[in-house]
């Protein structure tokens, strides 16, 4: 098995260890935010532009690997990122929000690009080895949700400012990352793929399956970004808890965004695709529940945890059709067509949520997340009546 998916480890090594700095951003940014934003309704704005980043990455990002390949696009915006993370640690020297602000847009762009590492993956294998090939790489995050937020600790007084450490230490995640693409040769072209012409994107969207695919990792991204995003404010400024508590409860989300990864092919199995994302709502139902009942470091952890499960279950479901919906040649503006949809929908909840918790209780906030799974079921309702 590691013979025939040696680049998908590659590709999971370079996930663990770049992607730490963007568990280290959802921490520390809003909390950063607090501190240097003119209004605590500004606190979730760096987490926001850094969702709006990574959502008009997205097409560009997916332009230049047809262009260029995924190789040298992956170094090009890894560079973006080391540059991003260099900058933040500027803009807490001098006290800007400004300045952070615009290091969360490029260290968006970088996390663009390195999303698509997941799709890289499935590349390298046979088709019906999709599933595999993506959990492997997810579970990669399993890893960088703990290097982050340590790093985030870890780097708080390395300079006379706080937290400048923090992000020259994912600075040097995000170079290590680089370093192992050097080793990374993207696998060939399904055949077929190079010469067939993609579909207008309006026809694409007549498909129920892609608007399912898509829609099932909007809907994933959706809910967990509007909690996730809000929960360190919540938890810290509001309800007192300790940053120790808050870093393990985020630490404890993200971990539970990919621990489910390791049995995918199982659960897969057990529950196919559709299966999979009527769990992941299950999941957020879960969360909202405990949300409503408790307030306390265990009520978090547990709402937390459960949203993270949800999430899984929705965006390696989503992740794992799409390859299914599109034709031959279409797979990079599909791909576009996914992720700048989740992502832009990600920004505007990641954005909302600064604006809810400031206005609005927790439990209000929870309630809101049930509109976006009722549209979920309507679609899950919509494409199986269109089989």
């Amino acid at each position: 098995m590691f013979v025939k998916f040696s680049t998908v480890w590659l590709l999971a090594a370079v996930n663990a260890v770049a992607m730490s700095a963007f568990p280290l951003m959802f921490l520390l940014g809003s909390i950063i935010g607090t501190q240097l934003a003119p209004s605590t309704q500004w606190a979730t704005v760096p987490i926001a532009l850094m969702v709006i980043g990574t959502a008009s990455a997205v097409i560009p990002a997916s332009r230049s690997m047809a262009i260029m390949g995924r190789q040298a696009t992956f170094l090009l915006f890894v560079g973006v990122g080391v540059v991003a993370c260099i900058i933040a640690g500027e803009a807490l020297v001098r006290v800007s929000f400004t300045l952070f602000c615009c290091a969360a847009v490029l260290l968006g762009f970088a996390n663009a690009a390195l999303q698509q590492i997941r799709f890289a993956a499935m590349e390298t294998v046979p088709l019906a080895d999709n599933p595999t090939a993506a959990s492997i790489v997810m579970c990669a995050g399993i890893i960088a949700a703990f290097i982050g937020p340590e790093l985030a600790l870890l780097g708080e007084n390395l300079s006379s400012t706080p937290y400048q450490g923090s992000f020259w230490l994912a600075a040097s995640c995000l170079g290590a990352g680089g370093i192992l693409l050097l080793f990374y040769r993207p696998g060939a072209m399904r055949r077929g793929a190079q010469t067939k012409q993609p579909r207008p994107l309006k026809q694409m969207l007549k498909e129920p399956t892609i608007v399912l695919a898509v829609a099932s990792g909007a809907v994933a991204f959706v809910i967990m970004s509007f909690i996730m995003t809000a929960t360190p404010i919540s938890m810290h400024v509001q309800h007192g808890h300790t940053l120790e508590d808050t870093k393990w409860v985020i630490q404890s989300h993200i971990a539970a965004m990919f621990l489910p990864s390791l049995a995918t092919a199982w659960l897969f199995k057990l529950f196919k695709i559709r299966g999979m994302m009527i769990a992941g709502l299950c999941c957020y139902a879960v969360t909202i529940t405990l949300g409503l009942l408790d307030l306390s470091v265990m009520g978090y952890w547990g709402q937390l945890v459960m949203l993270g499960i949800g999430w899984n279950f929705l965006f390696v479901a989503g992740t794992a059709l799409l390859p299914t919906a599109h034709r031959e040649g279409e797979q990079y503006k599909a791909q576009a067509l996914n992720d700048s949809v989740i992502f832009s929908c990600q920004a505007i909840a990641a954005l909302s949520a600064g604006w809810a918790i400031s206005t609005i209780s927790w439990q209000s906030i929870l309630i809101l997340c049930i509109v976006p799974m009722i549209a979920m079921v309507t679609l899950l309702l919509w494409q199986r009546r269109s089989v």
